[in-house]
């Protein structure tokens, strides 16, 4: 060839080592891409994992379990100690328990009674008090303070008049009479009062005492009455209030209190527990579906990694013809001018065409996978996680029913001596 065939010739060919260049170099990332796909480990991993994410499951049921267990005994010990109380006592009805909200309104009542009650005597006993109306109520919040104190507590004594034991009875008779006769007396006395401080100055409690032993219902005022009736009035009511707070029958309302405490905290903890291994189970299908997920992501990408692999070879096969093609058509246009200029014979070459060497281009397959092969091992790990997500649904149903069941584990004491239970 001459100089500008071989021009020609040179183009072609450093055209075709660039392109094969590109093509070794794309070769190369496409296997970094396959062999980070790394799915022999994922499978290891997979096969690892499932297994595991079972057994913390079985742990945490057990562990759950040892707790409740706990609890169940605590609670079968409150309905031996209920049961056992009711039996004694011969009581065929439940404790009436009151709640938080019903006692708050009681201790309102009694706070309420005692503020209009100091307010209420102190505009009667402000007459003749020589700090007017601040003085009377100073007074009669003090003797509001002892009406409505010892109607609540005489009121808490006379509640045992309702136990089965006599000296109880006895002691809760005593404590209903005290309180007749503290509450009749200490109104009585008020109202004594506030008659003698419309008159004296000074010795006024002296004169009431008096009164009292020689002449206890002389009060010559239609108002003192009035001032003894609401006294009498708001006393009932304290004594009434009191008595109203918890059960009627002494020591029964704080048996049942214990036993509903004991009933809840257990219920709350079964319940806690079932909400923690739902969120485990949860988090582990959640983890299973990701990690199918995760596969079939890994596999699309296989698939697309060796689908443009393959057609980029076969693209720079048809590249080597059409340079070759290319490297023809130049020479034609040279020789053909060539031809034209020239006044001797053509040389034989002219009539040759350009055959450029070709370079086979070949992907190292030996690490990678069959495809086929490939797709069976998905499948079969796909089903693997499909079959742990329902193990584990199967074992989070088999735990509640162990967490339900747990009244059978921890039978009542006198089933097991072979005693009916009551």
């Amino acid at each position: 060839m001459d100089e500008v065939e071989a021009r020609i010739v040179e183009r072609v060919e450093a055209e075709r080592k660039a392109s094969h260049a590109l093509v070794e170099d794309q070769l190369r990332t496409y296997a970094e891409r396959l062999a980070a796909l790394d799915f022999e480990e994922r499978f290891s991993g997979i096969r690892q994992a499932a297994p595991a994410c079972i057994g913390e499951f079985k742990a945490e049921v057990a562990k759950g379990l040892n707790d409740l267990h706990g609890r169940r005994r605590d609670l079968r010990e409150a309905e031996n100690e209920h049961d056992a109380f009711r039996r004694k006592h011969r009581l065929e009805r439940t404790a009436q328990v009151k709640g938080g909200a019903w006692h708050a309104m009681k201790w309102a009542l009694l706070a309420f009674l005692l503020l209009i009650e100091a307010v209420l005597n102190g505009s009667f006993l402000s007459v003749g008090n020589e700090q007017g109306l601040l003085g009377g109520v100073t007074e009669a919040l003090s003797f509001a303070f002892l009406n409505i104190g010892a109607a609540f507590m005489l009121a808490r004594l006379a509640g045992q008049l309702s136990h089965r034991s006599i000296l109880r009875k006895v002691v809760g008779l005593a404590s209903g009479v005290a309180y007749v006769a503290l509450a009749v007396a200490l109104n009585l006395a008020l109202a004594h009062y506030r008659e003698i401080k419309t008159t004296v100055d000074s010795g006024a409690g002296r004169l009431v005492m008096d009164r009292l032993r020689s002449d206890p219902a002389g009060l010559a005022d239609f108002n003192s009455w009035v001032f003894f009736g609401i006294g009498i009035l708001f006393s009932v009511i304290a004594f009434a209030d009191s008595l109203s707070m918890t059960d009627p029958y002494p020591g029964f309302a704080g048996v049942q209190k214990r036993l509903t405490e004991k009933r809840e905290e257990y219920s709350g903890m079964a319940s806690e527990l079932i909400d923690g291994l739902s969120d485990i189970r949860d988090r582990y299908q959640d983890e299973m579906k990701e990690l199918n997920r995760d596969l079939s992501v890994r596999r699309g990408e296989h698939d697309v990694v060796l689908t443009n692999r393959s057609r980029m070879v076969q693209l720079f096969d048809q590249h080597q013809t059409q340079l070759e093609r290319a490297g023809n058509t130049l020479l034609g246009i040279y020789r053909e001018a060539n031809v034209r200029a020239r006044q001797t014979k053509a040389p034989k070459r002219f009539a040759v065409p350009y055959k450029m060497e070709r370079v086979s281009v070949f992907a190292n397959t030996s690490a990678e996978w069959d495809p086929s092969e490939l797709r069976q091992r998905i499948s079969e790990t796909q089903e693997l996680l499909t079959t742990e997500v329902v193990a584990i649904h199967a074992e989070f149903e088999n735990a509640v029913r162990q967490y339900r069941s747990l009244d059978d584990l921890v039978p009542d004491e006198r089933q097991i001596d072979g005693a009916q239970p009551a």
